[in-house]
């Protein structure tokens, strides 16, 4: 199981990245301590692949991720969505036992991937 993007997310990566000047850029998702529920979701444009890097190429979008990212996104799929209370992308994570409420921070599952199995 890998990251997936849907294709609303795919459009909205391509057309932001569109407005780079530097055509080597692709999307960093990475998961870092903090949020509401102790890890958050984090984006970045990044045009250097680390030696560790997980390159996963979806929707003709290169994404970089981090190994200890990846453990906890797993089988995750990353949309965009637009709605009235305004737009940005929700990541549906299979790993996460619970949500914040603005959906941009999680606890991680105890069973399968997640931070009891993370290795760190």
């Amino acid at each position: 199981m890998s990251l997936s993007l849907t294709e609303s997310a795919a459009n909205k990566i391509h057309a932001l990245l569109a407005d780079e000047a530097n055509s080597g850029m692709h999307l960093r998702i990475f998961v870092s301590g903090g949020g509401c529920s102790g890890f958050q979701y984090g984006f970045t444009f990044d045009d250097a692949v680390g030696e560790n890097d997980q390159v996963i190429e979806s929707r003709e979008v290169k994404l970089l991720v981090d190994p200890m990212s990846m453990d906890l996104l797993k089988g995750a799929e990353v949309d965009y969505q637009e709605s009235i209370q305004g737009a940005s992308f929700v990541i549906r994570n299979p790993n996460a036992a619970s949500t914040c409420g603005c959906g941009k921070s999680f606890t991680p599952s105890e069973s399968g991937g997640g931070c009891a199995n993370a290795g760190y």
